[in-house]
């Protein structure tokens, strides 16, 4: 029994020298090399990251091509799907062509109109430039007043103040005028 009992004592010294010299030997590994272990750790991560998702993608698409390659009622509804969406596509775009055409055909009839009034002014010796006009109607037996208009005075503001004479360099503000140099010019 004594000797059950030396064995029992004697292990543990043995474990934690074991354990001390594992602490030792780890320790000053982590010491000298941790950085370049964590980044190792991490670039071994982002790298088996982007495999893991290229090998999902890769069996996605043989499974996508074991399934087509196995049922043909499944890519005959495809491609009749693909068919009349583009058809559908077709269509739309057609209508929206002949809207902008009726669109271009109404401009260029109203052009053809104002040209049309323009002429027929020109040749009763109305003004043709601008818009063409309708003379306003007379209501009494009155002197006619379609010669000579008055002009409406607008009530708005004026942009700048009476006194504002850009030659005379006041209240300009941080831009001003100089003249150039006299004589001929330096360059070359």
């Amino acid at each position: 029994m004594e000797w059950d009992g030396q064995q029992l004592s004697a292990r543990p010294a043995l474990e934690t020298e074991g354990l001390r010299y594992l602490h030792v030997t780890v320790g000053s590994l982590l010491a000298t090399y941790g950085w370049y272990i964590v980044f190792s750790c991490i670039l071994l991560y982002v790298v088996f990251q982007k495999l893991s998702t290229r090998l999902r993608a890769l069996r996605q698409r043989q499974l996508d091509r074991a399934a087509a390659a196995v049922d043909p009622d499944v890519v005959v509804k495809r491609q009749e799907a693909l068919a009349a969406a583009r058809l559908k596509m077709q269509e739309e775009l057609n209508a929206q062509v002949e809207k902008h055409k009726e669109k271009l055909r109404q401009l260029e009839e109203q052009k053809r109109r104002q040209k049309i009034e323009m002429w027929d002014s020109m040749q009763e010796g109305k003004s043709y430039k601008g818009n063409v006009r309708k003379p306003p109607e007379e209501d009494g037996p009155g002197p006619s007043t379609s010669s000579v208009l008055p002009k409406r005075k607008s009530d708005r503001k004026p942009l700048r103040g009476g006194g504002y004479n850009p030659l005379s360099g006041e209240g300009g503000g941080a831009c001003s005028w100089r003249p150039g140099r006299r004589g001929p010019s330096s360059g070359g």
